[in-house]
């Protein structure tokens, strides 16, 4: 190895100890910027913080004013809040309280239209003339959806005044003027007098007094003359006293006493299918009493007779033989006739000879019997017939006048019950009549075949013994 020259070492030693006295220079220049740049920053610091002081106070008391308004705030959205939850309470409570007076309202309304609909049902007929026209306004104001509520109240609360007003008549009794229906069917004008429950009349054109009740289909009230109290009637009219009648029933004797029609007037109700019955009936029993009558004298060989009859023919005698059987009356006789007439022939001609007269005998037997037996099957069909026809009429009065007066829906219903009952009360008997004459035919019928088989078996014995 060569020695390493001396001036290359120091060449070598001054390239290292340069970098290391400039990086000292360096150190101190740094050191002393960053002790300016720390006085520089601590003065800043300083004048933030004298600033930052001056201006703490007012910020201070911005923020504990902005606090206030804030506490403020919330404590007037606090009572808002409460005001609402109030107002909300009330008004659910407003809210209940219509709902309740709307459902007295309906209660009282349903009240109002019921005593309004029986308003004319509860006074007399008579008194109707006095009060129809309130009730009936009151009855529209029901079907009028263009009214108010109060509106109709306050036309129902006129019927609920006149009531009260007519019960404060009725404590001493009153008189008013109108028309009622005498028992002649005419319509007399005159003075009502109510008292208690009891209406008289008295008639300004005629003679005529009574008691009033309601008689069915009547325009008017009708006039009951309740017998030696005519003057009595008069008088309480006219000068306030008399002697009067007393119905104990309150009305519903006389009512029961209108109710039984007469015969004329029950059938009347059975409108034009009641008719054909009647009429179906009557044909039919006109029939059944010819038919009866024609059974009862209808004639048939007694066995006495049939054997005299066979008698003459044994002994050869054929003139007294028919003689014989001429004397007997009535088709028996002819059958007998014509017995001894082919007496000769043999036993099987001899046999379609006599059926054939008995077949010519059986259409008179028989006749009328198939109408009395139709009348029988049709009768109740056409009482059916005017139920279905008395029911949709009653379905017809209801659509006009509706469900709420039940008299004019008697009509209807007594036609469909009327109808019936007369559909019934022909069709039993005629079923009957058919049965005894039927039977009663039959038996003749029989007579006749038995009376034939007799005179056959005489008439074959009789020529055994000849022969």
């Amino acid at each position: 190895m060569h020695a390493i020259p001396k001036t290359l070492l120091a060449l070598a030693l001054a390239a290292l100890v340069w970098p290391c006295s400039a990086h000292a220079q360096t150190f101190d220049a740094a050191s002393n910027q960053a002790d300016v740049d720390l006085k520089a920053s601590l003065d800043a610091l300083n004048l933030v913080r004298d600033a930052i002081a001056s201006e703490k106070i007012p910020l201070i008391s911005e923020v504990s004013k902005l606090e206030n308004d804030v506490r403020q705030k919330s404590d007037e959205l606090n009572r808002l809040r409460r005001l609402r939850d109030n107002s909300d309470l009330g008004l659910n409570r407003l809210r209940e309280q219509v709902e309740a007076i709307q459902s007295q309202n309906e209660y009282t309304g349903s009240l109002l239209d019921e005593f309004v609909r029986s308003f004319e049902t509860r006074i007399d007929y008579s008194e109707t003339q006095l009060y129809s026209a309130t009730a009936e306004e009151a009855r529209l104001a029901l079907e009028d959806s263009d009214l108010s509520t109060s509106e109709r109240f306050e036309k129902q609360i006129d019927v609920i005044g006149v009531a009260l007003n007519r019960l404060e008549q009725l404590v001493g009794g009153y008189t008013f003027e109108g028309r009622a229906l005498a028992p002649t069917g005419e319509i007399e004008a005159g003075t009502f007098a109510v008292f208690g429950p009891t209406v008289y009349f008295a008639s300004k054109q005629s003679e005529l007094t009574g008691v009033t009740y309601n008689k069915l289909n009547a325009a008017e009230a009708a006039i009951a003359v309740p017998g030696d109290f005519s003057i009595g009637i008069r008088q309480l009219i006219e000068s306030g006293t008399g002697q009067i009648p007393a119905d104990a029933t309150l009305g519903k004797a006389l009512k029961i006493q209108a109710g039984n029609d007469s015969i004329a007037e029950h059938l009347a109700k059975g409108g034009s299918v009641g008719g054909v019955i009647i009429a179906l009936g009557g044909i039919c029993l006109l029939l059944g009493i010819l038919k009866f009558f024609e059974v009862t004298s209808f004639k048939t060989p007694q066995p006495e007779d049939v054997q005299l009859v066979l008698t003459e023919l044994a002994n050869g005698d054929l003139a007294k033989a028919k003689t014989a059987a001429a004397t007997i009356p009535g088709a028996g006789g002819a059958l007998l006739t014509v017995g001894v007439e082919y007496a000769d022939e043999k036993r099987g001609t001899l046999e379609e000879i006599l059926y054939e007269k008995i077949l010519a005998v059986r259409p008179k037997l028989e006749r009328f019997l198939p109408f009395i037996a139709l009348t029988a099957a049709a009768a109740p069909l056409l009482g059916l017939l005017g139920t279905v026809t008395g029911m949709i009429k009653t379905f017809n009065l209801i659509t006009i006048f509706g469900t709420g007066d039940a008299k004019s829906l008697s009509s209807g219903i007594s036609e469909a019950l009327v109808t019936t009952e007369l559909g019934l009360i022909v069709a039993i008997p005629a079923l009957i009549l058919h049965g005894l004459l039927a039977r009663m035919a039959r038996q003749k019928i029989g007579d006749m075949e038995q009376t034939a088989v007799g005179f056959i078996n005489g008439v074959v014995a009789t020529r055994h013994n000849k022969d």
